[in-house]
C-alpha cells in the first residue's frame, strides 16, 4: 500500500512539474539559471541549446508544448536572432509560452518582445525569486510583467503612431541596428541575416534617417543613450 502511495506521489510530482528549455549562447548562463531553476521543486530544465537553430531542432524534438511547458530564451542568439526564434515558436507551437531574457533594460526590447507574442520579459541580472516567479507565471498561461515592463507598454500605447527611439524601428531595421551597434560590417550582418549586402545597406540607411545618425559612430552613441535612458 505505501509502495503503491509512493509510486502514486512521483507520478503527480512528474505531471506537475514545469517542464524547461533554455536557450543561451553563453554557457555560464545556462549554468546559472540552471543552478537558480534547480532550487525549485516544481521546475525541470529537461533541454538546452545555444543558438537559434538549436532552440528550434529541440522544441520540435519535444513536440512542442507536449512535451516542454516554457522557454527561457535569450534575445542575442547566433544564428538565427531571438526574436526570429520567437516568432517561429509562435506560429509552430502558439500554445508554447516563451519568456525572453536579455542584457537589455525593459524600455529597449520588453515591448518588441511583448508584441512578438512572448508571456514576458526578464533582464538576466533579475532576483531568482523574480525569475522563478516569471517561469511560473507563463508556464500557467499568464503574463510576467516587471514594473519597467509594464511603464514601457504604457508610453508605447501611449505615444500610438508617434514611437520614437529603437521602438520605431521595424523588426528587420532593428536586428540591423543591433548588428550594427555591435561593430559588424555591412557584409557580415548580410551573412548573419541571410541578407544580401545592398540590402543590409538599404536597412542601414533608413536606420540612420530614422535615428537622425549621420555615421556608424554616432548610431552606436545613440544606442548607448538609448541603452542608459539619457
Amino acid at each position: 500500500m505505501n509502495s503503491q502511495y509512493s509510486e502514486a506521489s512521483r507520478f503527480d510530482l512528474l505531471a506537475d512539474t514545469i517542464r524547461v528549455l533554455i536557450g543561451d549562447d553563453h554557457r555560464i548562463v545556462r549554468e546559472g539559471l540552471k543552478q537558480i531553476l534547480a532550487d525549485a521543486p516544481d521546475v525541470s530544465v529537461v533541454a538546452e541549446a545555444q543558438s537559434g537553430e538549436e532552440v528550434l531542432t529541440q522544441v520540435r524534438a519535444l513536440g512542442g508544448n507536449e512535451g516542454l511547458d516554457l522557454v527561457l530564451l535569450d534575445v542575442a542568439m547566433p544564428g538565427i536572432d531571438g526574436l526570429d526564434v520567437l516568432q517561429r515558436l509562435r506560429k509552430e507551437h502558439p500554445y508554447l509560452p516563451v519568456l525572453m531574457l536579455s542584457t537589455y533594460p525593459e524600455k529597449q526590447y520588453a515591448v518588441r518582445c511583448i508584441r512578438l507574442g512572448a508571456c514576458g520579459y526578464l533582464n538576466k541580472g533579475a532576483d531568482p525569486d523574480d525569475m522563478l516567479l516569471a517561469v511560473r507565471k507563463c508556464a500557467g498561461g499568464g503574463r510576467y510583467l516587471t514594473p519597467a515592463t509594464a511603464e514601457a507598454l504604457a508610453a508605447a500605447v501611449g505615444s500610438g503612431a508617434a514611437q520614437a527611439g529603437p521602438e520605431a524601428l521595424s523588426h528587420r531595421e532593428h536586428q540591423v541596428y543591433r548588428l550594427l551597434t555591435q561593430g559588424l560590417t555591412v557584409s557580415e550582418i548580410g551573412a548573419r541575416l541571410g541578407l544580401a549586402s545592398n540590402t543590409v545597406s538599404t536597412y542601414r540607411a533608413r536606420i540612420l534617417e530614422k535615428t537622425g545618425a549621420k555615421n556608424d559612430v554616432e548610431l552606436a552613441l545613440y544606442a548607448e543613450r538609448h541603452r542608459s535612458g539619457a
